[in-house]
């Protein structure tokens, strides 16, 4: 049995496993590893690009490392797929993320918009102050968009090009992406590496997931796709916002509030601005999209 083959039945039976049971409760791999880079900043960090470069390195490559191991110690094709399946559904978090949007549709369509103000910090970054509903549909909606591609396309994509190590590698740097990756005092030099790398590991995995959304959705997203999906400040988001928006007929971006700073972003899409029924329809085809995903692995394993 290849070697690819072992890996792809892996990839799909992580992607079931966390369909089933989402994320780990306790002794979450990921949240070990947000320790252990916390832990590190504390004893690294410096108002320079160069410390960031050393931390980020260091951290990416000892999960680079762990990942050759368990390649390694688990070379019979059983044992490799199971490994494979259990490193997946540890590092996935489509239906953690589709349950983040859930809490938040029911939350608004029970017209408790201080509940779903508490809870956007679970999704993004953005200030929920003064928002009101239609305001938080909209952010949810783009963080599902997003998201998508950070919890569920990316890592499969990783996975299947270089195996376990690329699977842990690739969550180490969007965890450390979210912890350091800020335009702020402390992060935008230290944070920089890290920013920059994410921007380089999710290139392709936010355009395949583009391209998913317009596989699993028509025409309409995949020309939405290609007419806005450059005009979000980030290389990435905008593919992944833009197909959504095209699927599901509405209108993404506008102005954002993250902390005091104000951003105006290019509005994609030619629909109505996101209503809270949307968010439930953003959570169904994020989940067609990695099952699609799940799909196009398994056929070319």
């Amino acid at each position: 049995m290849s070697s690819m083959r072992v890996s792809g039945e892996g990839l799909v039976l992580g992607v079931a496993l966390d369909a089933v049971l989402g994320d780990p409760k306790r002794w979450h791999p990921v949240a070990g590893f947000g320790r252990v880079a916390s832990a590190a900043e504390r004893h690294v960090y410096g108002d320079s690009r160069a410390r960031g470069v050393v931390y980020v390195a260091a951290l990416v490559g000892g999960a680079g490392v762990a990942g050759v191991v368990l390649e390694r110690m688990s070379r019979r094709p059983l044992v490799h797929c199971l490994v494979t399946a259990g490193v997946t559904w540890a590092v996935l978090g489509g239906t953690s993320l589709g349950r983040e949007g859930l809490y938040m549709a029911r939350v608004l369509e029970r017209g408790d918009v201080g509940a779903a103000r508490k809870r956007l910090s679970h999704l993004c970054a953005r200030d929920p102050r003064g928002l009101d509903a239609r305001d938080l549909s909209r952010a949810v909606v783009e963080s599902v968009a997003e998201n998508t591609s950070d919890a569920s396309i990316a890592p499969l994509v990783w996975g299947a090009v270089a195996g376990i190590p690329g699977l842990l590698m690739y969550r180490a740097v969007n965890t450390l992406d979210a912890m350091v990756g800020y335009r702020n005092p402390r992060y935008e030099r230290f944070g920089w590496a890290a920013a920059r790398l994410d921007d380089v590991a999710n290139w392709v995995p936010a355009r395949v997931t583009g391209g998913l959304v317009a596989l699993c959705s028509g025409r309409e997203a995949w020309r939405v796709l290609r007419r806005d999906g450059a005009k979000h400040p980030s290389p990435n988001a905008g593919r992944c916002e833009a197909a959504f928006a095209g699927a599901l007929g509405v209108r993404l971006g506008g102005v954002n509030a993250y902390g005091g700073r104000v951003e105006r972003r290019p509005e994609m899409g030619d629909g109505r601005a996101p209503e809270v029924r949307d968010i439930r329809r953003a959570v169904r085809l994020s989940a067609a999209v990695t099952f699609a995903a799940a799909a196009v692995v398994w056929s070319v394993r």
